[in-house]
């Protein structure tokens, strides 16, 4: 049978803008190579695909490049998909991956999304970080997987030319770079080169690390953030003990079919809705 695919770009209430996702509902797993061939085909950030597991929902993420541990925008569509279409008398839901259990809430016309804290440590290599940059970092931290790299002022984010070939070559999912914003409490880019997103659009697993530093910063619990990337998006933040809770909105781009009928590893696996 077909898989139902949704289009939903998430972080924005703009047709054109924030962060795309492709969401795949299932009735069981697909073979991981398949899921990873149809991340692959369908060329934006994030795959995600989803299976009902009774109270709440079992959730995993692609990328053109590799499977993720944590995506903050494709859960965010995902949430909408089931609100809107899958079962719209739901008021929350709570999606199961390795990252624990991720609670998610409409909220009128938005969804608050309730994920982990990811700690982070300072690194005193501004010279080194320098060098792949192209300008003087202010601060330096590392989480499990990202850099986070605080800048002293928001145009030097937003007038950032990365090279993504020396980007590439840091040990880390990404790099955020950040800095105080003037209409808002901070802005921030993302850069993936090395699981295949050179720029995301908007990252809602990398704000796990950005909104606790600048509550720390700002002396603030509830901020307001803008990742100035070529569609840009905003989200709402508020620290709860070791959560964050991320609010935005979405807005579905296109829904449509993936035919595998022919393929074998469907036929071995499992049977999609």
């Amino acid at each position: 049978m077909p898989v139902t695919l949704y289009h939903v770009n998430a972080f924005t209430d703009q047709f054109f803008g924030g962060n795309p996702a492709a969401i795949c509902p299932l009735s069981r797993w697909l073979d991981d190579s398949l899921m990873q061939s149809i991340a692959v085909q369908n060329a934006l950030p994030v795959t995600a695909f989803f299976v009902n597991n009774k109270n709440s929902y079992d959730i995993r993420w692609f990328t053109p490049l590799t499977e993720l541990n944590l995506c903050g925008h494709a859960t965010l569509a995902c949430a909408f998909v089931i609100f809107n279409y899958l079962d719209p008398d739901a008021s929350s839901v709570t999606f199961n991956c390795s990252a624990g259990p991720l609670h998610v809430t409409r909220m009128g016309d938005s969804i608050s999304m309730d994920f982990p804290i990811i700690a982070y440590h300072f690194l005193d290599e501004r010279m080194l970080m320098a060098q792949i940059l192209g300008l003087m970092p202010r601060e330096i931290y590392k989480a499990e997987e990202d850099y986070m790299v605080v800048l002293y002022k928001e145009e030097q984010v937003r007038n950032f030319e990365p090279n993504f070939e020396l980007l590439a070559k840091l040990e880390a999912r990404g790099i955020a770079i950040t800095a105080r914003g003037k209409n808002v409490d901070f802005v921030s880019r993302w850069f993936g080169p090395r699981i295949g997103v050179n720029e995301d659009l908007v990252t809602g697993s990398a704000h796990c690390m950005l909104m606790p530093y600048w509550s720390g910063q700002l002396g603030k619990t509830k901020l307001v953030a803008e990742q100035l990337s070529a569609r840009g998006g905003k989200l709402q933040g508020e620290l709860k003990g070791d959560r964050v809770m991320l609010t935005s909105k979405a807005i579905l781009y296109l829904k449509g079919q993936i035919f595998l009928e022919s393929c074998k590893s469907l036929e071995q696996s499992l049977e999609c809705s």
